[in-house]
């Protein structure tokens, strides 16, 4: 392995987008459906389901971060990093698979097993994601070929959020013969398997040419104190938990959104696609759409800059949607693909700053913990999920709302503030956060000549 950088190949860049494409296939698969699936096929109630998503995370709490070390720390004829994917892609896939079996249980059970399921997915979910990020640390050193990549990255990951988007509903109801109790578990069982040979594709294609330092103490403590000494990353770490609560208030609650408030129902709306496929469906090929902006924003206007400003319109833009009538289904459409269009850049700049941050982080303290920033950003990331789903859960189940019943005016009231004003007020305040991020394009450049130059004597010795 070489320290030198240099262009990565296209199909290398492919293959490590098909990675994010796997992983969004349950990411934005469990995201999207997972509060339709618990409340509306399995029962469980909206408070429950809250609650539900929300304990799991006090174990992420500790296996994030021990997954990250561990990653670190791990070292073989392939790498640090890729041998999770080969050793991981087929339990992901069948953990994915239970968490939507929907087995014949009691209302005691199935909780019992969806706490089971549900932490299990998320454990895998860690184990695998972790290092598979991380990986963009040590293909290359170059920033601009990181950005690069996670522009790929990010088309691959918002590939698989368009197959959840255009095919999952369609699928459920087409291989479960109209039963939404059946069709689930047979779509997700099909996806699973989709999943895990793209991971497995990931793993073939990639390699790592950053060689890990010779580590002269394997103390976690020291690393986790040189991470908490890394303030951009402890800002990033902040912009993540806003933004993934705002992004996860949308995905949990449209489904039900458009069916209670907007009154949408099964049928076919547009060729193959119902009315929640169709607004999915189109907002993320107009999130595809923006990724291929990224690029051009970075080189005008900065990493920082282009996400703070694209994450305030798109906050603003958010809030606006309140003002649409229940009779405003084609508006939503409408602005839904404008604000995903503009949202579309912010993931790939927000990973390309992760591999940043972290080499920041190694020039200031000599550690390299690529895998632990990455596992910890993750955290921060679920976390912010789960704050999001947790309200939506917790807020509806306050107002006593029952699936499959009339909503009441209180409902909708209800409805229409989580998915406008919540997550734009959300998204908002992330942008406001990224105000005190000052890590600049220029100071990069002489943290990667410094680093490089420290990493070829680091090999030399």
């Amino acid at each position: 392995m070489s320290t030198k950088p240099h262009r990565l190949p296209v199909q290398e860049k492919i293959g490590y987008g098909l990675g994010d494409t796997a992983s969004n296939i349950f990411f934005f698969g469990v995201n999207a459906w997972i509060f339709f699936y618990y409340t509306e096929i399995c029962k469980i109630h909206p408070t429950t389901v809250g609650t539900l998503l929300l304990l799991p995370r006090f174990w992420d709490a500790i296996s994030d971060p021990l997954m990250g070390a561990l990653a670190d720390r791990t070292r073989t004829r392939h790498g640090t990093y890729r041998p999770y994917l080969l050793w991981l892609a087929i339990p992901f896939g069948i953990c994915g698979y239970l968490t939507f079996a929907n087995p014949q249980f009691s209302e005691g059970g199935k909780l019992v097993y969806a706490y089971i399921t549900y932490i299990a997915l998320m454990s895998a979910y860690t184990a695998i994601n972790v290092p598979y990020s991380a990986l963009m640390g040590v293909m290359t050193s170059s920033s601009s070929e990181r950005t690069s990549l996670s522009t790929y990255r990010f088309v691959g990951a918002f590939s698989g959020q368009l197959i959840i988007s255009m095919t999952f509903l369609p699928m459920v109801m087409a291989l479960g013969g109209g039963d939404k109790g059946v069709g689930f578990p047979r779509a997700m069982g099909l996806l699973a398997v989709v999943a895990t040979l793209m991971f497995l594709a990931t793993f073939a294609t990639t390699r790592e040419r950053i060689k890990p330092q010779v580590r002269k103490n394997n103390d976690l403590r020291g690393d986790l104190g040189s991470l908490f000494r890394n303030t951009p990353w402890i800002i990033m770490v902040v912009a993540a938990i806003l933004t993934l609560s705002s992004a996860a208030v949308r995905w949990t609650i449209t489904p039900q959104y458009l069916k209670y408030y907007f009154g949408v129902g099964d049928e076919k709306f547009f060729l193959f696609l119902d009315k929640i496929s169709f607004v999915q469906t189109t907002g993320s090929i107009a999130f595809i759409a923006g990724v291929f902006f990224t690029g051009m924003l970075t080189r005008r206007f900065g990493k920082r800059n282009s996400l703070m400003a694209l994450t305030l319109i798109n906050g603003v833009l958010v809030v606006g949607l309140f003002l649409i009538p229940r009779d405003g289904y084609m508006t939503l459409v409408v602005l839904n693909i404008v604000g995903n269009f503009l949202a579309g850049p912010t993931p790939a700049l927000v990973w390309s700053i992760y591999t940043d941050v972290a080499d920041y982080g190694e020039w200031k303290s000599g550690r390299r913990v690529t895998g632990l920033a990455f596992s910890a950003a993750m955290f921060s990331q679920k976390l912010g999920i789960t704050i999001g789903g947790s309200l939506c859960g917790w807020i509806l189940g306050g107002v006593g709302f029952v699936p499959d019943q009339p909503p009441s005016e209180e409902v909708l009231s209800s409805f229409r503030v989580i998915a406008t004003v919540l997550p734009g007020s959300l998204a908002i305040a992330n942008g406001i956060v990224l105000i005190w991020y000052k890590l600049t394009e220029e100071q990069m450049v002489v943290v990667e000549r410094e680093l490089a130059e420290q990493r070829k004597s680091s090999s030399a010795e």
